[in-house]
């Protein structure tokens, strides 16, 4: 039961992080947690790993079709390393719980706030007059993509995830991408911020190949269909579907962790 669960969940995780380009380490730290049974670090170390391989297939699909914005995705990303070696300190020194209760509220409002922004796209396009997206490697932009970058990579390193449930609206509200583009950007990221939250994690980390390799592989032939789902689907449909996985995962994640916490 655990394997073909393990299998179910990786081909959802790949889907996710295809189509909606994250979404696949808030999935994946729940179901290594609750359904394969790895205490929250080990969790959030094998997710590094499933997540980052699967990113990089899925990237790799995206860039056929020219979505893929390289120049902010590698910036974005290099700047994230060296902040996710001090998430990766500060992970060491919070209680497990705690750490996944922190998880849930962080997803929450990153949902909130990219609803809120799917709802003025609509608007915008019914006017006929949504902007431009900005291109121009002006110092402000510039700003804007170290800030981001920092604040994922952090996150990366704390929470042993990719971090697209934070960079997709970080690309989408601070950088003024679409969302097919922010979806293939993101991948990008999450590929660099996964490899280097492992490289920090390298020495001291414990890897169950057993669990890991099946999953990452299940994950991975999912990616392919999510990239056909983001083909056909619209910027505003995809930005909902993700915000509305993030609600569910963080209401699902703070619960069982104030149980945890308070038992």
């Amino acid at each position: 039961m655990i394997v073909a669960a393990t299998l179910g969940l990786g081909l959802l995780i790949g889907l996710s992080l295809g189509a909606l380009g994250g979404g696949g380490s808030i999935l994946t730290v729940p179901a290594l947690v609750y359904v394969v049974g790895q205490d929250a670090r080990a969790a959030t170390t094998s997710s590094l790993f499933i997540v980052g391989i699967t990113s990089v297939t899925a990237a790799l699909g995206h860039a056929r079709s020219g979505r893929v914005r390289w120049g902010v995705g590698v910036v974005f990303g290099v700047t994230g390393i060296a902040a996710g070696f001090a998430g990766t300190a500060v992970n060491q020194l919070v209680d497990p719980d705690v750490l996944l209760l922190a998880f849930a509220a962080v997803i929450v409002v990153a949902a909130v706030g990219m609803l809120a922004n799917s709802r003025g796209e609509e608007h915008a396009l019914q006017e006929g007059h949504a902007p431009p997206p900005e291109r121009r490697w002006s110092p402000g932009r510039i700003g804007r993509i170290v800030d981001a970058g920092l604040l994922v990579g952090f996150m990366t390193g704390f929470f042993g995830v990719g971090g697209g449930f934070v960079i997709v609206p970080a690309l989408t509200l601070a950088l003024g991408m679409s969302m097919p583009q922010a979806v293939a950007t993101s991948l990008v990221v999450i590929s660099i911020n996964s490899a280097g939250a492992l490289l920090a994690r390298a020495g001291t980390a414990h890897f169950d190949w057993a669990v890991i390799i099946p999953f990452t592989l299940a994950a991975v032939a999912g990616s392919l269909g999510g990239k056909v789902v983001a083909d056909r689907a619209s910027g505003t449909a995809l930005t909902r579907a993700f915000a509305v996985l993030l609600i569910a995962v963080g209401v699902y994640t703070a619960t069982s962790s104030l149980i945890s916490l308070l038992g």
